[in-house]
């Protein structure tokens, strides 16, 4: 198991699939204290189960990021079983896309309530301890739909643009902490499986020919955590090549 300068106590939402899982495997076997959460905890349970077969210090606990007292209760549980919370990578997040013109409403509110909320709470459940501690770091995952528009992303876009000026403006406030905002582009992942719009649904098909394994996100969440503490990545953009 490759060795890291410091093993850190590290949250992560949104663990369960995708990027969340792939960067809980990467982040537990380079020796860091892992808790991830997620509501689907029979998926937390069989990730926790393959990683602690391997001897990776791994704990889990079932959350929902759109409720502020599971998210705390999240970071509580952490601070109680380790004392401290070094990393907290805000991860979780939906996708369901759909022309403006559609008007679902339902699916906006859901958007703004894990993409927005389920960031804003996670930065409230450990900001408190880490200004004890002196020293902390936040993750938080936006998308390249965080730096630009496209069609029937409108509000999945303006969910992104928002972890974006959040993050920024953590880091400007808090000058001992450091602050990463990640900007995935296309991944493989369960995203697209939220759109419910047919339009949105045939145009992610094509969009999706051409993209990343959620291990290249999950090696840049990785390199962040492991630079030296007076070295803050504040942003980092992975995207897709065309593979020769």
């Amino acid at each position: 198991m490759p060795e890291v300068i410091q093993s850190k106590v590290i949250l992560i939402t949104g663990a369960s699939s995708g990027i969340g899982e792939s960067t809980v495997k990467t982040l537990a076997r380079q020796g860091h204290i892992i808790l991830m959460g997620a509501r689907r905890i029979e998926k937390l349970k069989a990730l926790a189960d393959e990683l602690s077969s391997e001897g990776l210090k791994v704990n889990y606990r079932q959350l929902d990021v759109t409720q502020k007292y599971s998210v705390q209760q999240f970071a509580d549980f952490a601070a109680q079983q380790y004392g401290r919370i070094d990393v907290m990578i805000n991860n979780a997040g939906i996708m369901p896309l759909s022309p403006m013109s559609s008007l679902k409403v339902e699916e906006w509110d859901a958007m703004i309530d894990v993409n927005i909320r389920g960031v804003l709470h996670g930065v409230a459940a450990v900001l408190p301890l880490m200004q004890r501690q002196g020293n902390g770091q936040i993750i938080n995952l936006s998308s390249i739909g965080g730096l630009y528009v496209v069609p029937t992303a409108a509000v999945y876009c303006a969910t992104k643009y928002a972890v974006r000026a959040i993050s920024d403006g953590l880091r400007q406030e808090h000058k001992e902490l450091r602050v990463t905002c990640v900007y995935p582009g296309v991944v493989e992942s369960e995203l697209a499986n939220t759109i419910t719009d047919p339009i949105a649904a045939e145009a992610m098909e094509s969009y999706r020919q051409i993209a990343l394994k959620p291990e290249a996100i999950a090696n840049a969440i990785a390199h962040v955590i492991n630079q030296p503490y007076d070295v803050d990545t504040s942003e980092i953009v992975v995207r897709p090549t065309i593979a020769v």
